[in-house]
């Protein structure tokens, strides 16, 4: 079957019918997806929630992801805080229904809820820029961890950005996932510190995730240390992303908490509205937002086994991107180690670019191994620059452009070039200039290595085949300096990379051994 064919076929009857869906809905917002992303909430749009803290009780250290950087070497600093309060559950009195334009969405039940969030922040007032992200933290491991924050954080430092954690799902406090996930959930990870917590299960998640964000914006002083947000974003990735796909559909129009969305890696369907209310298969983003929808899709998200967001897609709108990366997997090398500890100093960029040479297979010490080198792409540069975007989309109420999609022969099959990397989507020097063959697929070994993607180091002699040293008399790494940095350059164009990136990335490939000690043989 042709890309023009799949893309023309199933795909195309689901996006045509978003937009005449959306053309002709009364629901919440303009029916063309007119931006108001600048207005703040209501007071009265959810509940109040009670802020405790900062929390320094049992073991005295906040239980989050492993590792990490001093963040007071970067000006920042980590308090950690619990709300407490009554949150609603929610019901819909119709069937949700593909295009995601859900306007029968009511409250039903109430509970009790003490759950905890963690904020890092400028201590600076003057380097706040006035903008918080708030991560739905992820559980996929059954314990609570913040993939968003290690994939951005280089450019919410540099920025400015706020960034809160929200523990929103009950097996991150009480358990219950996989043994290590068990091991490390709050109230087993530290029984003394997080004995107050109580999640009364997750059909309440929406509102509690609610709430947090009403408290970003109206008990600051407490939670921010006096800063004042301008704009409330709302983030999270794979597992959080499938709430988020629920939450924009269901109860962002009814809140009005966020000023946008960045919904990271998600998959064809969103999360249950609660147990006796599925998501539809596939589930869209509604088209008649007020506030931006930046969707974030790495090559496993199309095809993967449990994602296949490749049957979900959807035209770009006033309110909706859709930025599609070429050679990056769901989960990677800077995601899962290299990123844990980059202060933003380029020694990231070095280990980054280092792994496509020489990429792991083994992963914390060996606690999680794959058949083959996982993947070592663009991901966290490219995941940088959608953040940027989604802020400036909701300071300037002007969408960044649309971005290419990656090309595919069937909605589980892409259509590669003659290196084996996919064709269309976004493109970077990783990609278009490799040292190695990145892809999102193709991976084999234990517990979720198959979202990990794979990377295959490309042998120095063919590598250098494909350098055409310029100008005369150049080295062959000089030459591929060159190549890999014009390559950098229509990146930074075409908004896939941040000109702030740009500098350390230049240094990091000149600093590097590709073709430093080639010569050819014969």
């Amino acid at each position: 079957m042709s890309k023009v064919g799949v893309r023309g076929g199933l795909t195309a009857v689901v996006m045509v019918m978003a937009l005449v869906l959306g053309s002709c809905s009364s629901g919440s917002g303009s029916s063309k997806g007119a931006i108001d992303s600048a207005t703040p909430p209501k007071r009265d749009a959810v509940g109040t929630a009670t802020v405790t803290g900062p929390i320094t009780t049992g073991n005295g250290k906040t239980v989050l992801g492993p590792g990490g950087f001093d963040l007071a070497s970067v000006g920042y600093e980590q308090n950690e805080y619990f709300l407490a309060g009554r949150a609603n559950s929610y019901t819909s009195s119709e069937p949700l229904t593909t295009d995601g334009l859900w306007n029968s969405i009511t409250t039903d039940g109430s509970a009790d809820y003490t759950t905890r969030i963690v904020v890092r922040r400028p201590i600076d007032a003057a380097k706040f820029n006035g903008s918080v992200f708030v991560e739905w933290l992820n559980v996929s491991g059954g314990l609570d961890a913040s993939p968003d924050w290690t994939y951005g954080h280089v450019e919410m430092i540099r920025s400015g950005f706020a960034w809160v954690g929200v523990s929103a799902q009950k097996v991150g406090i009480a358990g219950g996932g996989n043994a290590l996930g068990a091991a490390l959930a709050l109230k087993n990870a530290d029984p003394v510190r997080y004995e107050p917590l109580n999640h009364p299960g997750d059909e309440f998640s929406y509102d509690m995730y609610s709430q947090a964000g009403a408290a970003v914006w109206f008990q600051n002083d407490a939670i921010l240390g006096g800063l004042k947000p301008e704009r409330v974003i709302a983030i999270g990735e794979s597992q959080s992303a499938f709430r988020l796909s629920t939450y924009v559909n269901a109860i962002a129009p009814i809140t009005k908490i966020f000023n946008g969305y960045l919904v990271h890696s998600r998959g064809k369907t969103g999360a249950a509205l609660s147990a006796s209310v599925p998501a539809p298969d596939p589930t869209l983003t509604r088209t008649d937002q007020r506030v931006p929808v930046l969707t974030f899709t790495s090559e496993t998200d199309l095809v993967g086994k449990g994602l296949e967001y490749g049957k979900a897609l959807q035209p770009d709108t006033e309110t909706f991107r859709d930025w599609e990366v070429p050679g990056t997997a769901h989960a990677d090398a800077y995601n899962l180690g290299i990123g844990d500890t980059d202060a933003g100093d380029g020694k990231g960029d070095a280990a980054l670019f280092q792994a496509m040479i020489t990429p792991p297979a083994d992963l914390y010490g060996g606690i999680i191994t794959c058949s083959s080198p996982i993947n070592a792409g663009p991901h966290t540069y490219v995941l940088r620059s959608a953040m940027h975007a989604l802020d400036q989309w909701i300071r300037t109420g002007k969408a960044p452009q649309s971005q290419p999609r990656m090309e595919m022969s069937s909605p589980t099959e892409y259509v590669r070039n003659d290196r084996g990397f996919v064709k269309g989507g976004m493109r970077t020097p990783q990609v278009d200039v490799p040292v190695a063959v990145l892809s999102g697929v193709g991976q084999t070994g234990t517990s979720f290595c198959g979202l990990f993607g794979t990377t295959a180091p490309i042998d120095e002699n063919q590598l250098a085949m494909t350098i055409t040293v310029t100008p005369p008399g150049a080295t062959p790494h000089d030459s591929f300096v060159n190549v890999w940095t014009a390559s950098l350059n229509s990146a930074i164009a075409s908004g896939a990379i941040l000109e702030t990136d740009r500098a350390s990335l230049e240094a990091t490939v000149r600093n590097s051994s590709v073709l430093r000690d080639w010569a050819p043989k014969g």
